[in-house]
């Protein structure tokens, strides 16, 4: 278990706080602002196990597998609460956990063939947008309104366009079963 793992294990543990904090954000004061900040911080564990493991060689099958799986319930979580909140359309949080789900499942596939696959390139850029999405929605600051609809477009149209291009690199795979 080295380090980038334990920033990946705790990510999800940050989970049960974040979403405690979220949804009692009425009731605690500076409730919002708490979850907030465990949202960027389990955010930014994201950034920096990715890092240390490449610069240190030390990327193993169980953070290429558990890395985007923590990333994706964080994710999930808030977007869950979000809808539960009304901060966004419950059809766009449906086609972002399609999304995951679909994903997920052809990772698994892979691997009973025995390949592990990591996170390409859009869906870091996914990921990305995604979390500063949910930041913006979180923070629910009306003069940045027009941004943060317009972080969530992209952040849906990122979320199809690298959909699509997972399967279309990773194709092979459903050919050779």
């Amino acid at each position: 278990m080295n380090l980038p793992n334990k920033l990946t294990v705790l990510r999800m543990i940050l989970i049960l706080p974040f979403v405690i904090s979220l949804l009692m954000k009425d009731s605690i004061s500076q409730g919002k602002w708490i979850a907030l900040a465990i949202f960027i911080v389990a955010s930014l564990t994201d950034l920096i196990d990715g890092k240390i493991a490449r610069k240190q060689n030390i990327v193993t099958n169980f953070g290429k597998f558990m890395d985007p799986l923590a990333d994706k319930l964080l994710v999930c979580a808030a977007l869950i609460c979000l809808v539960g909140m009304g901060a966004i359309p419950s059809w766009i949080v449906i086609i972002i956990v399609s999304r995951e789900f679909v994903i997920s499942g052809f990772r698994t596939l892979a691997a009973d063939s025995g390949v592990v696959i990591a996170a390409g390139y859009w869906g870091k850029f996914k990921t990305t947008f995604q979390m500063v999405m949910i930041c913006l929605m979180i923070a629910d600051i009306e003069a940045l309104a027009p941004v943060t609809s317009a972080v969530m477009w992209i952040a849906l149209a990122l979320t199809v366009i690298s959909m699509v291009d997972y399967l279309w690199k990773n194709r092979a795979i459903v050919k050779d079963m």
